[in-house]
């Protein structure tokens, strides 16, 4: 009887302990902040496509048959094979080798290929691509037409308009809005260029271009034509059975360098023209023909190669690292910046290599062509800052050349420029005796001579011009007395030089703001590799300039002839009331090894003078933070564009930076009086007491959880304005957007949409404000501004007591991006919610759903009025009469239900492309030097503020550790979340019923474990209290049974 009164408490003891410690795990132990894990990129293609050829790379070069042979003993899976490669390279050592793989066994046999020790890496032989003769037809350029992409390699618009056409071309700027005419400049006869550089002093000083082996890469020559009269060997490295060119392009470049023709004149009539037939009559070339001509360039010790392709794509490692070896074996590179002008950011690859001499257009009124891309470089952002490219600029309109039998025409694009300094390479080369060529001439040497010679034009700026036009004769005399010797370029940062020194000149220098970066080229003429001799100096040339504090970074190795030195400047605190000019030079010493027959290392020291603007601190409503860190372009993820109307051009690949295809909206807020400086660091590493509004416009990366909170904290509590343009996301549309690429044999489909709305909402939901997944287009007029929505996005969720605005759009989103979407009678256009403003605790808020009216790539009208009106408000609470007006009052709040909200893709490797999945939360070099290396302001850091070397550590406010009033702020500390549930979940509709002055933070997910916790605890207390009273019972019944006799 007792055994069995006993066992329920003990069960019910037991239980009550497991319940408590389950509470408590779930309690401490819930998942802390994980973005969606996506998956890898799908990888499923076509049932009829069973193999792809692939390059593998071979870390020495040994004969073909050689590596084929150490493949077979070194593999033991089947599923691949060898492909034999006959071309005038198969005599020569190669380092790499063709192969098919099935794709049923790819994975497999790369997995095993390249774990054997002489392989470098497995690469899929990629396809270049290219329009020519067709600069009239712009539209139909490129690697996409009508949304759909063609067979090849991603390629930008190399192509070219005849002039014998149809005349004038219209071509549309984002700079006005409109067309204009580029008529031409010489109307009834046309100059020959070689005249208007002056060749002809060269040619009678017997300056010819004789002995110079010059490779043209293009679609080969004719044999025998009579324009040319030292025509050394044609190669083809095609699949096609001809050496000749059956398309023209070829013959022209050829002609523009080396012809005779007294109608069309190249500049090097006697240099030796070794044609190198790349591509095929339809204009395709893969990489491995280009790595075996690069190959066959090199052992045949080629002088100048020029190549007059290129495309936005700098991640196609074997073709970029060919290209270095290429110039580190002494080859004199000449390339075509690109024909996507006039957008900035629009660099071609591999002109915008630093070893490469990229050539620019401009027509014969020494404007900079509409056709000629601009820089900067993007390789080095979101989380840096570009290089200046082009290096040069020549005349590429309505230039002469030869045919491709006989006779001349005139082409225009930067494939025409290039062959035109490529041309005054040559005849440069010849100038210099043949004997001690190689001792002096090489790629950096040559650029040398051309930069410093090159006449600066008034009016473009650095990005478009690069040095200036080349200047034939002065980069003669250059070359005449030229000793080895390493130079920086540009060697003049002057904030007085507008609108050349743009964007620097635009926005002078003051105390407490992120770094100005400015990246600087090192050409090392001294030698192919070289090392930087100590740090580099900043020499003041008064006190004041003690107010400007600088830290480098740079190439501490030098390869091939060329590195970076960057600079990182800063005004200093004490500097705050500062207003002038700051002067000086900074220095860097730059050593080679000895050249042959040499006993001592070569040192040169290179010059960068300076000249600042610094103005005091602007105060806080005129300054405006924009957001970079958290910008994803291509490559080398397929990041879509923001406008779907834009059929062939659907990659993002122009860096959305300030200074490239948001040029003109920085030139605007410049104008407006507000200081916009740039944050490529997390959100945590800004101080917001120094903003006014921090502006995040079409954004794809994911945020930190700390980020979030920050961001809360800064708005809330500190009075930060955001304001923020979001862009379309559909899961629906972006599954239609993606294609099959036969290069990589894999499905490409978009990582993200035009913004990642997702990320976005969890960063607007502490203001209770998300986006939805409407893809809007239409439009609209406000305050008699007439504007386009393109390609936006809908609010879905906005607290009440703000002011939202409505228009009737159409939502295309369920057409998809894979065809134009025409209007029907069936289909109307609702009101949809798409900017909204509201007042947020001391801060305020407002967003919108598109981007595109700022964006100077596609951009149809502009909303620049609409930024000031924003910004006005966030930064300086100043209230628009329209935008504030009583109609656009929201009393009611606007809410669905997280289900209803855009969701993430879990099919997509995110991780691969993001700055923040899977990595650590650190500010870099581009934010201030006090916290580089922390995780930023009111976080723990590592090693307190660190005093870095030559800064002063200097009093921060509210910054790194400090205390601060938690009182007056009031906050709620920030719950962990998973990703995949949006912040609040369903208890934001206590925010939504309740409408407070501020947003309410509600515990989400930690509220059902800490009940369940304390209702455990209580339950143990309880079953215990019995517990006890029964043991008390039992020892006094004990006690006197004991007791009886």
């Amino acid at each position: 009887m007792n055994s069995v009164s006993l066992s329920h408490p003990i069960s019910t003891f037991s239980l009550c302990i497991f319940s408590v410690f389950l509470s408590f795990f779930v309690l401490h132990h819930a998942p802390p902040y994980s973005p969606n894990q996506s998956q890898p990129l799908n990888s499923s293609r076509s049932h009829q496509i069973n193999r792809s050829n692939y390059i593998v790379r071979f870390t020495i070069y040994k004969s073909a048959q050689a590596h084929r042979k150490y493949l077979e003993l070194g593999l033991r899976l089947g599923g691949w094979g060898w492909i034999e490669r006959r071309n005038p390279a198969a005599k020569y050592p190669t380092d790499f080798g063709l192969v098919w793989i099935e794709d049923s066994s790819r994975e497999g046999v790369i997995e095993e290929i390249e774990r054997l020790e002489l392989v470098k890496d497995v690469n899929m032989d990629v396809t270049y691509r290219r329009d020519l003769l067709n600069e009239g037809r712009r539209d139909k350029d490129g690697a996409f037409v009508d949304g759909q992409k063609r067979p090849g390699k991603i390629f930008t618009s190399m192509s070219f308009s005849d002039g014998d056409g149809d005349g004038d071309c219209q071509y549309y700027t984002a700079m006005t809005n409109s067309s204009i005419n580029w008529g031409r400049q010489l109307l009834s006869q046309r100059s020959q260029v070689t005249s208007l550089f002056g060749a002809e002093a060269l040619w009678g000083k017997g300056y010819t271009g004789s002995k110079v082996k010059m490779a043209i890469f293009d679609t080969g020559i004719r044999a025998n034509h009579p324009h040319f009269r030292n025509i050394k060997e044609r190669t083809n490295w095609t699949n096609e059975d001809t050496l000749n060119d059956n398309l023209g392009h070829g013959t022209f470049v050829a002609g523009v360098i080396a012809g005779i023709d007294t109608e069309c004149l190249g500049f090097s009539p006697d240099t030796e023209i070794y044609a190198f037939r790349v591509f095929t009559d339809a204009q395709v070339s893969y990489t491995s023909w280009f790595l075996d001509a690069f190959n066959y360039a090199i052992a045949t010790n080629m002088d100048v190669l020029n190549l007059s392709i290129g495309g936005p794509d700098y991640l196609d490692l074997p073709f970029v690292e060919k290209v270095w070896e290429i110039t580190a074996n002494n080859i004199i590179m000449v390339s075509a910046i690109g024909n996507d002008g006039p957008l900035y950011g629009t660099l071609n690859n591999p002109a915008d290599q630093s070893d490469i001499i990229g050539v620019g257009g401009i027509d014969y009124s020494d404007h900079i062509a509409s056709f000629s891309s601009r820089g900067m470089s993007t390789w080095e952002i979101p989380h840096g800052y570009g290089r200046v490219k082009p290096d040069v600029v020549a005349y590429g309109r309505d230039i002469m050349g030869s045919k491709i039998s006989t006779g001349c025409k005139s082409l225009s694009g930067t494939s025409v420029a290039s062959p035109v300094v490529a041309g005054m390479v040559c005849l440069l080369v010849s100038v210099i005796p043949e004997t001690s060529r190689k001792d002096i001439l090489n790629p950096a040497s040559m650029k040398q001579a051309l930069v410093e010679g090159a006449a600066k034009l008034s009016g473009p700026n650095m990005y478009e011009q690069g040095a200036g036009r080349v200047d034939l004769l002065e980069s003669y005399e250059i070359l005449k007395n030229y000793h080895p010797r390493a130079s920086i370029f540009p060697s003049v940062l002057d904030y007085t030089d507008c609108p050349y020194s743009w964007p620097f000149c635009r926005q002078p220098l003051y105390a407490g703001a992120m770094p100005v970066i400015f990246n600087a080229t090192i050409l090392n003429g001294m030698g192919v590799i070289g090392y930087v001799d100590g740090l580099p100096t900043w020499h003041p040339s008064d006190d004041e300039g003690n107010l400007l504090s600088i830290h480098f970074t740079y190439s501490e190795v030098i390869w091939p002839w060329a590195g970076y030195l960057a600079l990182h400047m800063q005004i200093k605190e004490e500097g705050a009331l500062f207003s002038g000019d700051i002067e000086g030079n900074v220095t860097l010493r730059v050593y080679s090894p000895p050249s042959q027959g040499e006993k001592n290392i070569r040192i040169s020291t290179c010059v960068l003078q300076l000249k600042l603007k610094v103005v005091p601190t602007p105060p806080r409503s005129k300054r405006v933070l924009w957001d970079q860190f958290h910008s994803i372009k291509y490559p080398p993820g397929y990041i879509p564009r923001d406008s779907l109307d834009v059929r062939n051009d659907i990659l993002d690949w122009h860096g959305d930076h300030l200074h490239t295809n948001f040029h003109i909206m920085f030139n605007m807020l410049r104008d407006a009086g507000y200081y916009v400086e740039t944050l490529g660091s997390p959100l945590t590493c800004f101080d917001a007491h120094q903003y006014g509004t921090l502006l995040l416009v079409d954004l794809e990366d994911e945020y930190f959880e700390e980020e979030i909170e920050k961001l809360r904290d800064d708005v809330m509590y500190t009075g930060l304005g955001l304001a923020v343009f979001g862009e379309w996301y559909n899961v629906d549309t972006m599954v239609k957007m993606r294609f099959f690429d036969d290069n990589t044999r894999s499905w490409w489909t978009p990582v993200t949409g035009g913004a990642n709305v997702p990320a976005l909402n969890d960063l607007l939901a502490p203001f209770g404000i998300a986006f939805g997944d409407k893809i809007l287009n239409g439009d609209f007029s406000m305050d008699g501004e007439q504007s386009r929505y393109a390609s936006g996005t809908d609010i879905v969720r906005f607290p009440g007591g703000g002011y939202m605005h409505r228009f009737p759009f159409l939502d295309s989103s369920e057409s998809g991006a894979t065809q134009t979407v025409l209007r029907t009678p069936e289909m109307t256009a609702a009101d949809s919610p798409i900017l909204g403003l509201i007042e947020v605790g001391e801060g305020r808020v407002a967003v919108y759903g598109d981007s595109n009216c700022l964006d100077s790539s596609h951009m149809v009208t502009h909303c620049y009025w609409l930024l000031r009106k924003i910004l006005d408000f966030t930064s300086g609470n100043i209230k628009d009469p329209v935008l504030f007006s009583n109609s656009a009052k929201q009393d009611s709040p606007i809410y669905v239900e997280d289900n209803q909200l855009p969701s993430r893709r879990t099919d997509v490797n995110f991780s691969a492309y993001s700055a923040v999945l899977g990595k650590e939360l650190i500010c870099r070099s581009d934010s201030k030097f006090e916290i580089w290396g922390t995780k930023g302001y009111h976080l723990e850091v590592r090693g307190r503020n660190r005093k870095l070397p030559g800064h002063p550590v200097i009093d921060l406010g509210r910054g790194l550790n400090s205390t601060v009033d938690v009182s007056k702020l009031r906050r709620t500390a920030m719950s962990k979340k998973n990703k995949d549930e949006f912040l609040g979940n369903r208890y934001l509709g206590l925010f939504y019923r309740d409408e407070p002055d501020m947003p309410l933070l509600v515990g989400s997910h930690w509220l059902v474990p800490s009940i369940i916790a304390v209702t455990g605890l209580l339950v143990f207390l309880s079953f215990w209290r019995i517990r006890q009273k029964r043991r008390r019972r039992r020892k006094v019944s004990g006690s006197g049974r004991f007791s009886n006799p």
